[in-house]
């Protein structure tokens, strides 16, 4: 859900305690290195609660907060995908997913586009991230494999 600014509004009833990438299996290289950096981005700006404190080395200096559960990256065929993107929706995760065309497609403006014309029910994904609670999470990724 979205605000008036297109700021995304969680819709999750509780903090989520679980970010979990699964990604189309046929996937490999740069195609599958992009598709999680897509997928991680959004993640992360949708829910920054589930980042960590800045890291402090000895000399003092910050770094960045990273998320202190780890983000298990499993893999599943297409079908499989888009029932399990389904299934969390109704669940009450959040889901971000990214359609095949996002590679497909020159730039954003053309994707927005081609998306526009395709119903849910015929979207393919390259991967998707569930984001919620772990023990709905691990649920239904039961039968995914971790990426090799």
């Amino acid at each position: 859900m979205y605000n008036e600014n297109n700021e995304f509004l969680t819709v999750l009833d509780e903090i989520p305690t679980r970010c979990t990438i699964i990604m189309d299996k046929a996937l490999s290289g740069g195609l599958l290195a992009n598709a999680i950096a897509v997928i991680a981005l959004t993640a992360g700006k949708r829910h920054p609660v589930l980042l960590g404190e800045s890291l402090i080395d000895a000399s003092g200096e910050a770094h960045p907060g990273l998320i202190p559960t780890g983000i298990p990256m499993l893999c599943a065929d297409t079908e499989d995908l888009k029932e399990i993107r389904k299934a969390a929706l109704e669940k009450g995760c959040d889901v971000v997913d990214f359609p095949v065309e996002g590679q497909q497609t020159k730039n954003y403006e053309e994707f927005l586009a081609t998306t526009s014309n395709i119903h849910t029910e015929a979207m393919k994904y390259l991967g998707i991230a569930l984001i919620g609670s772990r023990r709905t999470i691990n649920k239904l990724t039961g039968k995914c494999q971790m990426i090799k």
